[in-house]
């Protein structure tokens, strides 16, 4: 069954989670290749929006799910990247970085938050997506070759990703 809310409507609804999840992301920075913690949260909201196939440890700390959708179609993979720079944060703000000498200074705390929030329009519109999602939570995309790894253990296969 078609929502009838808009997807504005409904992103706005889950506003205040994004901007949480952000922040908590960004209180937690981790550097490439050592996304436990993150990648643990990615997988358990996943898992519990409903999606199916969750995978973990994919090039080390990475992340895949698939929603197969209502109707038939090719599959698209949407990439969020989650680690943070081995940087010493020096902003002032209440959700500043707790992990000394590491910060989220690129915004791969909010490509993380925003994909999540993503996920959750997608699941809730499921019917009405012609083919299959795929998302794929990259670590180190800092240089330490994150989807090198991540398409190297089969994140483009099964699904085949079309684009």
């Amino acid at each position: 069954m078609a929502t009838t809310m808009s997807v504005h409507d409904e992103i706005g609804e889950w506003e205040p989670e994004l901007i949480a999840t952000r922040r908590d992301f960004h209180m937690h920075p981790e550097i490439g290749l050592q996304e436990f913690r993150t990648s643990g949260i990615v997988a358990e909201r996943l898992r519990a929006l409903g999606y199916e196939d969750v995978r973990t440890g994919i090039g080390v700390t990475g992340v895949k799910a698939v929603l197969r959708g209502g109707r038939p179609g090719k599959t698209l993979l949407l990439r969020g990247d989650m680690d943070a720079l081995p940087i010493e944060e020096e902003n002032d703000v209440e959700y500043r970085s707790q992990n000394a000498g590491m910060m989220h200074a690129c915004g791969h705390d909010a490509h993380t938050a925003m994909l999540l929030t993503t996920a959750r329009v997608l699941m809730s519109r499921r019917e009405e997506i012609p083919g299959t999602i795929v998302l794929c939570f990259q670590p180190a995309e800092e240089g330490r070759g994150g989807a090198r790894r991540m398409v190297a253990e089969g994140v483009l296969e099964d699904p085949k990703v079309d684009a």
